[in-house]
Order: structure tokens, then C-alpha cells, then sequence
């Protein structure tokens, strides 16, 4: 029986969690191998490549990049095309944009012995939006080979949107969804791009105002459905979590304890009774997979409100969002698909550790 192999391209913010996080499961997750690439040989990632080479994962690179390597004591196995037309699964966690470049350059080369490729995040046009859990029902084996997992603060509104709405009388239920993404200003891992301020943002997108809604009406859009969303973001100076307001309109009769109760039966939701990022972030880090919880949203119950608008319902809250976790959790999920769409529901469960019903 052939190896079920998976490549990842980058050790970055969601590269790096994501190859130890499949090494350390690919046993109970189906996976025989994992790959992955990084492109430059800097002395300040030597020992995160050591590490996840100890932990199972084999290294890859460009030729031209071997001797680089060499030079400060990295051996990689594999050249980046012999990697690449090996992998059964290869999911690109480059910086924005690069991934669709990647796309063309490459991964449309190797299409036809590939089961699938995924990219993250900002990669809009890539592939079928996807989410763990949301839109499951719309992937179809044998058309989707290009899937777009969406981003972490995308993952956090659209399954507001499901538990809160959706699970309460359907689309027919929803009216209206307004969220304000306040964004860490960047990872702990990273040492650019922080800012001394509050910076506010830009509404690009007329209709959505931010990408956050634009992917998620587009994630549910795979379902059939056209969804009011409306997104705004800012950025704060601080590494911990990113935290979403959001204002959900319902038509059903609803309270804050209905809504609790429907957050419980969802094993993406993780409710918790503390109210600052640094305590919910401490939580992961203490908890998770190397800081890493793989829930989709964790909410503060007494931030949650309802009262009654224009005839219907609106609820009120503010929640965190997991450490680009929910991410992670939708890239294995879909790369357990495309080994086995008949189980891959079941493997993952391997990961339900990491799953939170308590934060």
C-alpha cells in the first residue's frame, strides 16, 4: 500500500504549529509521512527545523538552498519538486499571496497525482472556502482539489453565525450579522509589525466592509446560502488574542441562556467565565498543543445580551478568537478528507483533547 503523504510548505505562525501538530498525530490521523519546505537557512530557525525534524517531519528545500542548509548543520531529505510529487496532501502556509503564486508556479504541475491542495488564510480565489464543521456537506471528492481554509477571525464569525442562528430554525432564522475584528497586532512569534497604538482599518469591500465577512458569506455561500454580513477590524498593541464584538440579529424568540445552552452543544465553542485575553491566552498555553487549543471561538458568558429589535431578536457578545487554532483544525480536517472522506470526521477526533467545552 503507498505511503499517505503530507507536505507543508512554510514554518511561519501556522506553518510551524501545523507540521508538529501532524507529526505528532499522523499515526491516529492516517498519515504515514509528513514533509515540509522552508526556503531560507537562517541561524534564528535552526533549532525550531531541528525540533520538528525530532518530532517526525521530514525537511525539504530548494536545491539551490541545500549548501545554505549545509552550512549551518541542517541535512534536508528532499528537494522541493521530489517533495512535492510525493505528497498526497500539500498545504501552503506562506505569507499572504504567495500561496496562489504558488499555485500557478507549481501545484497546478503536480494536479494529477495529488489528491488535493489547501492553502490559509488570505489566500482568497485559491480554492472552495472551507471551515471545519460549517460547510463539510459542500465539499465534493473528485471536483475540489484546491481548498481555502479561511482565516481564524473568519473561523470565529461564521460559527457565531451557525450556533447562534442556524442551529435555531435555519437560514429562515438569521437576519442580519454586524462583527468588529479587534486584532492582535502580531504574534508573539514575530518580532515586526507591532504597532504603540490602536490602529483602525479600512472598509476595502462596500458591501462586506472587511474580508472577514466576505469569506464567511462566501464559506456559507458553498451551502446556498446569502448571508447579511458586515465586518470591521482594528488592530490593538498587544501579541495575546485576537477578541470579536458581535451583534447577531435572529427572528426566533431567544435569551442569553438559549444561546449558552446551543454554544454547549457545540464542540467548537468553548464558554469560559474570564473576561481578558491574557487569561484565556494563558489557558492555551498551559492546556493546548503548544499553546494551541483547537476550538473556533471561546465566549465569555456574561458578556453575552439579547433584546428585542424591530420584531426580532439581537444577541450581543464579545468572544476571543484561538490562536490561529481553529485554522489548524480545519487544514488537518481537510487533509484527512482528501486522504479519506469516509472517515476523516473519526480521525480527527484523535485531536479532541484539544477541544475545550470549559475555558
Amino acid at each position: 500500500m503507498a505511503k499517505k503523504v503530507v507536505h507543508v510548505v512554510g514554518t511561519g505562525t501556522i506553518g510551524e504549529p501545523l507540521i508538529g501538530l501532524l507529526a505528532d498525530f499522523r499515526d491516529a490521523l492516517g498519515i504515514d509521512e509528513v514533509t515540509f519546505h522552508k526556503r531560507t537557512p537562517l541561524l534564528t530557525d535552526r533549532s525550531k527545523v531541528r525540533n520538528l525534524i525530532r518530532r517526525g517531519a521530514r525537511f525539504v528545500t530548494d536545491s539551490k538552498s541545500f549548501e545554505g542548509f549545509r552550512e549551518i548543520g541542517l541535512d534536508p531529505e528532499l528537494e522541493t519538486h521530489e517533495a512535492l510529487d510525493n505528497a498526497d496532501v500539500v498545504i501552503d502556509c506562506t505569507p499572504s499571496g504567495v500561496g496562489t503564486s504558488n499555485k500557478q508556479e507549481y501545484y497546478q504541475r503536480f494536479s494529477h497525482n495529488t489528491l488535493g491542495f489547501i492553502a490559509q488564510g488570505s489566500e482568497f480565489g485559491f480554492g472552495k472556502p472551507y471551515a471545519r464543521g460549517i460547510n463539510d456537506a459542500a465539499l465534493v471528492r473528485g471536483e475540489d482539489q484546491y481548498i481555502h481554509v479561511v482565516s481564524c477571525n473568519t473561523h470565529n464569525l461564521s460559527v457565531l453565525v451557525e450556533t447562534i442562528a442556524l442551529a435555531d430554525g435555519g437560514p429562515e432564522n438569521f437576519v442580519s450579522g454586524r462583527f468588529v475584528c479587534i486584532r492582535r497586532a502580531n504574534d508573539i512569534s514575530q518580532d515586526t509589525s507591532f504597532i504603540p497604538a490602536p490602529e483602525v482599518g479600512s472598509h476595502k469591500d462596500r458591501r462586506f466592509g472587511t474580508h472577514h465577512a466576505r469569506d464567511a458569506w462566501h464559506l456559507f455561500n458553498t451551502l446556498g446560502l446569502e448571508l447579511d454580513l458586515y465586518s470591521s477590524a482594528l488592530k490593538l498593541n498587544t501579541q495575546y488574542m485576537h477578541t470579536i464584538w458581535f451583534s447577531i440579529i435572529v427572528r426566533n424568540k431567544t435569551t442569553a441562556d438559549d444561546v449558552v445552552d446551543r454554544m454547549r452543544a457545540n464542540d467548537r465553542v468553548a464558554l469560559t467565565h474570564k473576561r481578558s485575553a491574557g487569561t484565556v491566552f494563558s489557558f492555551g498555553r498551559d492546556h493546548g498543543h503548544y499553546g494551541r487549543i483547537l476550538n473556533q471561538t471561546v465566549v465569555p458568558h456574561d458578556t453575552l445580551t439579547v433584546r428585542e429589535h424591530d420584531g426580532g431578536y439581537e444577541v450581543v457578545g464579545f468572544c476571543f478568537t484561538p490562536q490561529d487554532g481553529n485554522a489548524l483544525l480545519s487544514s488537518v480536517a481537510a487533509a484527512c478528507w482528501f486522504l479519506d472522506p469516509e472517515t476523516y470526521e473519526q480521525r480527527i477526533q484523535a485531536l479532541g483533547s484539544l477541544f475545550f467545552d470549559e475555558v
